[in-house]
């Protein structure tokens, strides 16, 4: 294999964002990169923006896919434990040799990807395959007569136990109640 150098160089001084940050902060790039993918095509199809001049129309852009990427930073952080996504931090960073080399896997993130299954035997998802699971959730109008009287009432689907398990990851309730 051939080896190569890659110049990261940056305008502020070192106090202000140091070599190790630096990198980081270029690795993290690809992260962005993903969001703004998922913000203009497959998750989010952002339409038409009804801003008139191009301060207003990069603000809004900007806001947007840094709320985008928050959210999906919390989520997954959240949802780590059924994602292929490492989530034994403190074993990953204690491996971790420098900012610069490959990041290692902890043995729990090597058997889910091994196994293909979380510790407690669901299957693991990749962040968008379970984004797609959990949209199998809706809420069905309902409506019969019985007895010459009509009834509408709303039901919601019955997740399954991975959906059931990424809704108690991430806190949220399945009872609307507005």
């Amino acid at each position: 294999m051939d080896a190569f150098y890659i110049i990261i160089s940056t305008s502020l001084d070192e106090e202000t964002l140091s070599a190790t940050d630096t990198v980081k902060a270029d690795k993290n790039l690809s992260q962005v990169e993903q969001a703004f993918r998922s913000y203009k095509t497959v998750d989010l199809k952002v339409g038409p923006i009804y801003h008139y001049t191009a301060e207003r129309v990069k603000a809004h852009i900007f806001l947007c896919i840094l709320s985008y990427y928050y959210v999906e930073w919390h989520m997954r952080e959240l949802l780590a434990p059924i994602l292929f996504d490492e989530d034994d931090w403190e074993a990953a960073a204690a491996r971790k040799e420098s900012v610069v080399s490959p990041a290692k896997k902890s043995e729990k993130a090597k058997n889910k990807a091994n196994k293909k299954r979380t510790s407690d035997n669901l299957p693991v998802h990749s962040f968008q395959t379970l984004l797609d699971d959990l949209a199998t959730i809706v809420k069905n109008t309902i409506s019969t007569t019985i007895a010459s009287k009509s009834f509408v009432f709303e039901k919601i689907t019955q997740p399954t136990a991975i959906q059931q398990r990424a809704i108690d990851l991430l806190g949220i309730s399945m009872i609307c109640t507005q």
